[in-house]
């Protein structure tokens, strides 16, 4: 199964691409809102949608998030932004400082994917994956 949305690059666009991903989710697996596995595609969608808005759009131009289920148990999150020149650093290999308000968002969507990375499939976007497990 697969979903598609182009997005607004700003706040309510993550907005509702967080409630989209984990509408689709329960609709996919039956799962409720309310359990872990939904609390985690919330958070991972919030997450890469907000670093899509943050740093890798143009002015001018929509981010798309991508749903798909490709096999049992693993729902796949993909945010495509138009700033594949900004690539993304793993967070193991730049922490930031201790007091910092900001820039641990990464570090969460490692702890709650299964899986995650980054992907330039032409000169113009990039995409940042995540999958997440569920029951």
């Amino acid at each position: 199964m697969r979903l598609g949305l182009r997005l607004s690059a700003g706040r309510r666009g993550v907005r509702l691409a967080r409630r989209l991903a984990v509408q689709q989710f329960t609709e996919w697996t039956g799962l409720p809102h309310h359990c872990d596995a939904a609390y985690a595609v919330a958070l991972v969608t919030d997450e890469l949608a907000a670093n899509a808005v943050a740093h890798g759009t143009v002015p001018g131009r929509d981010f798309a998030l991508t749903l798909l289920l490709p096999v049992e148990g693993v729902l796949r999150v993909e945010v495509t932004d138009s700033r594949p020149e900004r690539g993304i650093v793993h967070p193991a290999n730049a922490p930031g400082p201790p007091d910092a308000e900001s820039g641990r968002g990464l570090l969460l969507v490692a702890v709650y994917a299964a899986r995650w990375g980054c992907v330039c499939r032409d000169a113009l976007t990039k995409t940042v994956w995540a999958e997440v497990a569920y029951p």
